[in-house]
């Protein structure tokens, strides 16, 4: 396949290597000129995957005419950019037959819409698949054995992926619930979050596995009130990113906690991590649609306040622990 990968972090570079090495036509796009000029002079990407070579046949581009006349092109910007993006990709005449292949995770602070609702509002003719799971660039990048999802309405459109994008170490699975893969590899951000503002206060395994199990009921309550499917939530979409955002140092969401648990501000923890924190702005968006499907999600809520209203982390933590005493199971959902 001819493959665009639009963006250069960690995630695209990662992605854009295992394609070629598969045999595509891979161009990777970036619209920083200096970060161009180093990828195809040094063939590495230092600021995101230090040490990682590049193939010599990996392409790069800092237009986006560039883009639009391949088989498939691989969304890896952050969330609040893929609107932009998507626009100047419609304005650049992509073609119809192109499939978007979506790896940002992430939903919409304005509109609290996910990034497929983005892209068929924008981009209405085009097949939209999110790949999702628990996937560090920095081990794919790597040849570490990993396994993720694709997801679709279309089910032959998630096979066509899993054939393209599969490899002997990059194993994918497919799925139909599209709506559920977004929203659960979107949410696990908040709790990768709260899991590293535990671990920055220095609280121990006991807290982090109750924020973790819990995380993930109030996050499957929302993204069923959605319409996401229960089943999906064992998955590795669900539970499976769950886990390896909670617990790896990989985890730009739980770096970011960890540094705001020890006191660093919101800003002074961003900065120090150098990438984007996606959980940061999805804490936001979870948050609001809580509010608005009428959901309960005491840690979503808890973390709104320490990021967005300034509350202290300790006092967040010591209000979760003293809640009205209730039933583990509030209601029968995982059918």
């Amino acid at each position: 396949m001819k493959i665009a990968v639009l963006g250069a972090g960690s995630w695209g570079t990662a992605m854009a290597r295992l394609l070629v090495k598969s045999g595509h036509d891979v161009c990777m796009y970036t619209n920083s000129l200096d970060q161009l000029k180093i990828l195809e002079t040094k063939k590495e990407n230092p600021d995101y995957l230090p040490g990682i070579s590049l193939p010599e046949n990996l392409t790069y581009t800092g237009k986006i005419q560039d883009l639009v006349d391949k088989d498939c092109v691989v969304n890896a910007v952050p969330t609040d950019a893929c609107r932009e993006v998507f626009q100047e990709l419609k304005e650049a005449g992509l073609g119809k037959d192109v499939i978007l292949v979506n790896l940002a995770k992430g939903i919409e602070n304005k509109s609290l819409r996910r990034i497929s609702e983005i892209a068929e509002e924008i981009l209405p003719d085009n097949a939209f698949v999110s790949l999702t799971g628990p996937s560090h660039a920095e081990e794919v990048a790597r040849d570490i054995p990993t396994a993720v999802c694709v997801a679709s309405k279309n089910i032959e459109d998630a096979k066509k992926i899993q054939k393209e994008f599969s490899t002997e170490m990059f194993r994918i699975y497919t799925n139909t619930d599209l709506i559920g893969a977004e929203l659960g590899g979107s949410l696990k951000n908040i709790i990768a979050l709260a899991a590293g503002l535990s671990d920055g206060l220095g609280y121990g395994d006991n807290t982090k596995a109750a924020l973790m199990t819990r995380g993930m009921y109030e996050i499957s309550k929302l993204a069923i009130e959605l319409g996401g499917k229960p089943v999906t939530f064992h998955g590795l979409s669900g539970m499976g990113d769950l886990i390896v955002t909670c617990t790896s140092m990989h985890s730009r969401n739980r770096r970011c906690g960890i540094l705001i648990g020890q006191g660093k501000s919101v800003e002074e923890a961003i900065k120090e991590v150098g990438m984007v924190v996606e959980g940061i702005k999805t804490t936001k968006s979870a948050y609001d649609l809580s509010r608005k499907m009428s959901v309960n999600m005491p840690i979503t809520e808890k973390l709104y306040g320490v990021l967005y209203e300034g509350k202290d982390p300790r006092q967040a933590v010591y209000s979760l622990m003293t809640r009205d005493s209730k039933e583990e199971i509030e209601e029968v959902f995982f059918l």
